[in-house]
């Protein structure tokens, strides 16, 4: 097995890539890492340089692990911000620092392409590169579970995200009427209000989304990061680009009111499950949010057989509308030896408290007992 380390996915032929790709996940298409990469959100001006590990036996492709090397962990949601300024803190260098990645998709999925290897098959091959290349640590994020055991210095991370599960409801009032009579109540005022505001819903896939609907949502999505204080990662190239490709995955649902149009989220989907990335509005409505983001993307699976939902990371207020607490699993390496006891206890202590934090969000769930 000889491992490789490119810098364009360009190097890599299309064939290959699809060729390992079981997953019908959209964001692991070859289509998205190029989009990426040709929109240049993603380069070394960005601070995410592609460093994709290709592997392969008697020049035969065998293993693809998109990866990229970071010079600051924006964009990633495993948040290691306080490692960072624990190694500035005694000027050591933190960056820059290998990681496996859908860069700003926070999407549990598989992170290496391969019929053959598992993830764990490169714990070592990855050390050895960053000590070769004097690269800090590398970090897998939002990976399936490795069940093996893992090595001495590769360290687990937890986080919590909420999805929502069809447990074959035969509609939206089949599935709110597993509901307490409160928490349904509550549902169906918040639905409610979206009508009695005279507010107009269209949903839009493939061929129906124009160049002004795609003009609007960018508007949005730029709203949504400056109202942080931040500027949007993904350009409205890239956008334009998945729209062009990717368009039996998208689904753009727009809400207008008075025949103007005020606010719309974005999201991507495959055989199995929906995808909610983005959301922004040029006017608040009280519970439009609750609508695009989360209501309309459940009718949209109990339509299309849908058997999840990941409307995106962190928000506690899903909870009470049915999205259901999961752990997702991330592995990391870190090269300074000073720090290897320490963060090893940290990711150790901040996997109970997101246990005892998961089952405490299982306790808040509106379902009946």
């Amino acid at each position: 097995m000889k491992i490789n380390f490119i810098n364009n996915i360009n190097q890599i032929s299309p064939d290959h890539w699809q060729k390992l790709n079981s997953s019908s996940c959209p964001f692991l298409d070859y289509d998205f890492f190029n989009a990426l990469e040709e929109s240049q959100c993603v380069d070394n001006k960005q601070g995410w340089q592609p460093h994709h590990l290709v592997s392969t036996t008697n020049d035969d492709v065998m293993a693809i692990m998109p990866m990229y090397l970071k010079s600051h962990s924006w964009g990633e949601y495993v948040f290691d911000w306080d490692w960072a300024e624990a190694f500035k803190r005694y000027n050591l260098d933190y960056y820059p620092k290998l990681v496996a990645t859908i860069p700003f998709t926070p999407v549990t999925s598989d992170k290496l392409l391969s019929s053959t290897n598992q993830v764990s098959d490169f714990f070592t091959p990855l050390v050895e590169h960053c000590l070769e290349e004097d690269i800090n640590s590398w970090h897998i994020l939002y990976c399936e579970e490795v069940t093996t055991e893992l090595p001495a210095d590769v360290y687990q991370r937890n986080t919590v995200q909420f999805n929502w599960f069809n447990r074959d409801y035969k509609n939206f009032d089949d599935f709110i009427n597993t509901f307490t009579s409160r928490k349904r109540k509550n549902t169906r005022k918040e639905r409610l209000s979206i009508i009695e505001q005279s507010i107009d819903i269209r949903l839009l896939k493939k061929n129906e989304i124009t160049s002004k609907d795609l003009d609007f949502f960018y508007l949005t999505y730029q709203l949504t990061y400056l109202k942080r204080g931040h500027q949007p990662h993904l350009n409205i190239e890239f956008f334009k680009q998945i729209i062009s490709k990717k368009s039996d995955n998208v689904l753009l649902v727009i809400a207008s009111h008075e025949q103007e149009d005020i606010a719309c989220a974005l999201f991507f989907y495959d055989d199995y499950q929906l995808y909610g990335r983005y959301w922004g509005c040029t006017k608040q409505v009280n519970n439009l949010h609750f609508e695009l983001c989360y209501y309309q993307g459940i009718e949209f699976c109990l339509k299309h057989n849908l058997q999840m939902f990941n409307p995106g990371t962190q928000g506690e207020h899903k909870i009470q509308r049915g999205f259901e607490p999961v752990l997702t699993y991330s592995y990391h390496w870190i090269k300074h030896p000073a720090f290897k006891e320490i963060i090893k206890n940290f990711c150790q202590q901040e996997r109970a408290h997101m246990l005892t934090y998961q089952a405490q969000c299982q306790q808040m769930l509106p379902f009946r007992k």
